[in-house]
């Protein structure tokens, strides 16, 4: 039977004596979250899927096409990190143009759609400007414009709002859910905040030593009822707050 979405069948990943091995569905168009320790594997499953690190074993498909062994520019997976990577002797403009065309080479297509994306971020009047001369958000945003521009159905966010102060934040992670929920995107965002995932993610994933114990709605998920794992997990944030 077909799915529609992002799904992940038995993917393992050896480093060491730590391995990694996840089973995930995540159906078309829905915001997801991933929470977890550090050192539970959530930045390396981000990476298996983008395909910045290689599937030892397993699968990983959308849409039931297989993708597990493209390289990451051939999939279907753009992904914002909390480093913006942006070039700074680059504008704004420039910087979005990336996603579209690598050599900066502008059309009356690309041109458009680079400001387009520039406008949806709110900063349509700062196209000409270099990253140094933006704030900490505004970067963030023509990172968000950069990934739009791409036009790729899935989002990984691996925790690209986490430096920024909690409003800001909050803003961000607005901007982000809207646009997506807009172009229809599946989105997986890794957060050490449960309560950005409880304003964005519809169902979360709990990691621990390299698996997903959990997948459940995010409020009960991070409600912890008869889930000792949350619990412990969820205290010891807490204590680090």
């Amino acid at each position: 039977m077909s799915f529609s979405g992002l799904e992940l069948s038995a993917v393992e990943f050896e480093q060491g004596e730590w391995d990694l091995n996840v089973s995930l569905k995540l159906p078309s168009g829905t915001l997801n979250g991933l929470i977890g320790a550090s050192g539970a594997g959530k930045s390396t499953l981000l990476s298996l899927i983008a395909g910045f690190q290689i599937v030892q074993s397993g699968t990983i498909k959308f849409n039931d096409e297989t993708i597990t062994r493209l390289p990451p520019s051939k999939r279907p997976i753009s992904i914002l990190f909390q480093e913006h990577n942006l070039f700074s002797h680059l504008t704004a403009f420039q910087n979005v143009l990336l996603g579209i065309n690598p050599s900066l080479k502008v059309t009356d297509i690309t041109e458009q759609e680079v400001y387009s994306a520039l406008d949806q971020v709110g900063l349509k009047s700062k196209e000409h400007r270099n990253p140094k001369n933006l704030s900490g958000g505004e970067r963030q945003r023509v990172a968000i414009a950069r990934t739009l521009v791409m036009k790729r159905p899935v989002l990984l966010l691996d925790e690209p709002f986490t430096a920024l102060g909690p409003a800001l934040r909050s803003e961000m992670l607005n901007l982000v859910k809207d646009l997506s929920l807009e172009k229809g995107l599946t989105v997986l965002m890794v957060s050490h905040t449960p309560e950005d995932l409880a304003g964005f993610a519809e169902n979360s994933a709990f990691m621990d030593q390299g698996r997903i114990i959990y997948f459940k709605p995010t409020r009960e998920l991070l409600d912890g009822k008869n889930l000792p794992e949350i619990t412990r997990y969820l205290k010891f944030e807490e204590n680090q707050q």
